[in-house]
């Protein structure tokens, strides 16, 4: 196969020889230093402005990175009480460029036909809707901001958001302020905190999912657990079928904690309104009329 080269997974780092520059473009303040916790390279992206200083991928905008793995892994940590970005153009299978943009600057979910704009929400508001974040989430990043694996699904962004069909993953570029670990390519889902043994006892390989790969792993200190100490952020989350309007930390929706409640319960059951009102309210925020309209 053509891209048998990209599998299991693509360390694009490595293999773009990022440290020589000559595959990739810096701009700005972009330096690479050893994190102590991480007890490796990382690369520091900072600035005044978000876009003022940068790491690109590939060096150029003509060329392509053509990776198709459907899963981006980025491994990074927002710099406390600052806002960054970071730009992802990818190939649809109609040969369609589409800008796929994410940051703690902006307040609001925007989408065009050629470009999705999400919220990355840093903070955690556990009463926050579907997805939808409060006001008081949105903004930049507090002063305990964790190191985050983020799991951006690229098939099913393009095809939840603007019915597309996904090809490859053309060009990354990070912006400030950032400390970037790494980024990888996958058609697997890999799973921190899971073992190998533990992985082969549940056969999670019949159902794509793998533990986390030991060059993208985050250290763990003997007795503590992964889940403590770092984010995983999966977007769209796992099992979703309706778009949401914000890329952060999940927690269980309103929909998936009735189901629960529900089960639970002798049937029938009657919903109270309360109930019916606040899963109607879910439908209108996370709808595809409601994300589709060009801005």
């Amino acid at each position: 196969a053509p891209a048998a080269w990209q599998r299991p997974y693509l360390n694009v780092f490595k293999h773009f020889r990022v440290e020589e520059w000559k595959r990739s473009a810096r701009e700005g303040d972009v330096t690479a230093l050893t994190d102590s916790r991480l007890k490796g390279t990382v690369y520091r992206i900072r600035g005044s402005l978000a876009a003022s200083s940068y790491l690109q991928l590939p060096r150029t905008g003509t060329q392509s990175l053509g990776l198709v793995g459907r899963y981006l892994y980025l491994l990074f940590r927002p710099m406390p009480h600052k806002h960054f970005l970071v730009h992802l153009d990818v190939t649809t299978q109609e040969n369609q460029v589409i800008r796929i943009s994410f940051s703690n600057l902006f307040k609001e979910f925007r989408s065009t036909a050629t470009w999705l704009q999400f919220p990355f929400v840093c903070r955690t508001d556990q009463g926050s809707a579907a997805g939808h974040p409060a006001q008081h989430d949105l903004g930049a990043a507090p002063a305990d901001v964790r190191w985050t694996c983020l799991v951006l699904d690229l098939h099913s962004i393009l095809s939840l958001y603007l019915s597309r069909r996904y090809s490859h993953l053309k060009s990354v570029k990070l912006c400030s302020n950032l400390l970037v670990k790494n980024l990888c390519t996958s058609d697997l889902v890999f799973e921190p905190g899971v073992t190998f043994s533990e992985a082969r006892r549940a056969d999670l390989a019949c159902r794509g999912v793998a533990p986390m790969p030991r060059e993208m792993a985050f250290p763990v200190p003997k007795g503590e657990k992964w889940h403590d100490l770092y984010d995983y952020i999966r977007f769209p989350s796992e099992g979703s079928k309706l778009p949401y309007d914000s890329i952060r930390k999940s927690c269980p929706s309103p929909e998936a904690v009735l189901e629960d409640s529900v089960h639970q319960l002798p049937q029938p059951v009657t919903l109270t309104k309360v109930v019916r009102d606040r899963l109607s309210l879910v439908h209108q925020i996370t709808s595809p009329e409601a994300v589709s309209a060009p801005w």
